[in-house]
């Protein structure tokens, strides 16, 4: 038998082990809980809301006068030019005797390459601020 001021150290000796590890274990981020259902899908449309649907006057007003007015049978065409980017505004009536209004953007570099045409408008739309 050991002696007798030797086993409550041999009883301490576990629980001492297991504290000195559990100062070793790096706790766990708490992560919130996983969102249900579909993810909500990015609009293409988003930053083209402040040109689309829009009359000439509110084009001229965010832009200034057109850099190009090109109109045909039933249609209208502005394209508004900057150092950044090229933007041709096409507008149709919605029904006879309606004001035309935008119903299709295109957005180009002034080399002709694509450019994405929520940036050509903010860029434009800086334009007409500075003037």
């Amino acid at each position: 038998m050991p002696p007798r001021s030797s086993l409550p150290l041999a009883r301490l000796a576990p629980l001492v082990a297991a504290l000195a590890l559990s100062a070793c274990v790096t706790p766990q981020p708490v992560l919130p809980p996983a969102a249900k259902g579909p993810p909500v899908p990015l609009s293409l449309t988003a930053g083209l809301d402040r040109v689309m649907g829009k009359d000439a006057r509110a084009l001229e007003v965010l832009f200034g006068p057109a850099d190009q007015d090109v109109r045909e049978e039933g249609a209208r065409k502005l394209q508004y030019a900057s150092a950044v980017c090229v933007l041709d505004a096409y507008l149709y009536a919605k029904a006879q005797g309606k004001e035309p209004v935008v119903t299709y953007l295109d957005a180009r570099l002034p080399n002709g390459d694509d450019f994405d045409r929520a940036s050509c408008i903010a860029a434009l739309s800086r334009r007409r601020e500075a003037r």
